[in-house]
């Protein structure tokens, strides 16, 4: 009897977060057009390049410090696909925090 290899967690970690950002793209552009939103022409570049680099390279972004090692988009892009997101279901943006702390005395006073 043949024994089994056990399984490569690591790649099997790599599909399944591959499939979860295509899903999430794919929701995205679904949405958007469900809804009838205009997305710009960079929005709709964005998410078709992605989606590319993502079924050809299994991640979107080429150097390893712009994003989780496991992981198919980087953390900038998956703010820009929540921020298209909710634009998609008509979300408005939320208001600015606004600053806390020490703030530079001016030198007019």
């Amino acid at each position: 009897m043949k024994r089994k290899d056990p399984p490569d967690f690591k790649a099997l970690a790599r599909k399944a977060a591959q499939r979860s950002a295509l899903n999430a793209l794919r929701k995205t552009q679904r949405a958007a057009d469900k809804a009838g939103v205009k997305l710009s022409d960079w929005e709709g570049e964005f998410l078709g390049s992605v989606a590319e680099r993502v079924k050809t390279y299994g991640r979107a972004f080429g150097d390893p410090e712009l994003g989780a090692p496991g992981q198919a988009l980087s953390a900038m892009q998956n703010r820009k696909l929540k921020e298209i997101a909710a634009k998609a279901k008509g979300e408005d943006k939320p208001p600015p925090r606004p600053r806390r702390g020490f703030r530079k005395k001016s030198s007019d006073s």
